[in-house]
């Protein structure tokens, strides 16, 4: 029998039963700040992949966590997000490594199973496995003869089937099976996200929202765990930040990142994009904090992300302060 993750062994559908205590919070509002890897290159930098020496230089800067992104085709060149943490996984001994997120219906799940097991073997106890339906890029589906109006679908297919992959519960078993089921985190804006990350999620990862709309989320998920008979994952947030003393310098680079990255200008997100000072960043970062959000994801909007890394670590005192 299939069972989903947030069933797997617990009666309250819940994954906490499997999981190690929890960190000690580094902080006093922020539980974990997170770097997004320069896996994609929309500016189209070129040149020898970066993201082992950023991921290096945020584990030293102490940084929590380090994400991937995850398509096959986008605007902007990209790499495989799986060999990608791989690489960061064999090279760092204390960065939580996290899909942020996977678009785990474009998979077949005993393949995922037995990649997250090598991850897993890499760092153990260290893998976060953020997923989310995809569908911006519609082209990516029809490469894999799959229909992208069935994205939420194959996704929770793919949640039912995984557990038993995992865990060697499988016909036939996969060895070596994973130490620990990974923490899911459920990506997304949709009312289905809500529902999914209040079914089967650890935390929800949300991304190009105001403090008021992610506020006005969490009630809701609060009420369908509930209704769930479990406890509401945590919040998180995907948020695209640079930091410059120059303001125009500062938006001029995330006009140019945000245009060659997703296609669109940077006008319909700059609510949601804090760009310039530091002080000016952390006081929009800090009203996420006040909206009950608990882990950051930030990504660079630079060209030069290596370069931002000890700049946004800077984040951390001020965010954390009252």
């Amino acid at each position: 029998m299939r069972e989903p993750f947030g069933s797997l062994g617990d009666p309250n559908g819940s994954l906490a039963a499997h999981q190690p205590p929890p960190r000690p919070a580094r902080l006093p509002r922020v539980v974990r700040l997170g770097l997004n890897l320069p896996t994609f290159d929309p500016l189209r930098v070129g040149g020898p992949p970066r993201f082992v020496q950023v991921a290096h230089a945020a584990e030293q800067t102490g940084f929590d966590a380090v994400w991937v992104g995850d398509h096959l085709r986008s605007p902007a060149p990209v790499f495989d997000a799986t060999v990608a943490l791989a690489a960061v996984a064999a090279t760092t001994p204390r960065l939580d490594l996290g899909f942020g997120v996977m678009l785990l219906g474009l998979r077949q799940p005993a393949w995922v199973a037995k990649q997250l097991a090598t991850l897993d073997a890499l760092a153990p106890g260290r893998l976060v496995l953020g997923v989310g339906v995809g569908g911006e890029f519609p082209e990516e589906f029809a490469a894999l003869g799959l229909d992208v109006r069935r994205r939420g679908r194959l996704l929770d297919a793919a949640l039912t089937d995984l557990p038993a992959w995992l865990t060697g519960r499988s016909t036939p078993p996969l060895a070596p099976a994973i130490s620990r089921l990974p923490p899911v985190w459920v990506g997304g804006r949709s009312d289905a996200a809500l529902e999914r990350a209040a079914r089967v999620g650890d935390g929800w990862l949300a991304t190009w929202a105001s403090p008021d709309r992610l506020a006005q989320a969490a009630e809701r998920l609060s009420e369908l765990a509930d209704a769930a008979g479990r406890a509401r994952p945590a919040l998180g947030l995907a948020v695209s930040v640079l930091i410059d003393a120059n303001e125009g310098r500062a938006r001029e680079q995330a006009e140019d990142y945000i245009q060659a990255m997703y296609g669109m200008p940077f006008e319909r997100v700059e609510r949601y994009t804090p760009v310039g000072s530091i002080e000016r960043v952390a006081g929009r970062l800090r009203a996420y904090l006040d909206a009950g959000v608990s882990e950051l994801v930030l990504t660079a909007l630079s060209p030069e992300p290596l370069a931002q890394v000890p700049r946004l670590a800077e984040l951390r005192e001020l965010i954390s302060r009252p």
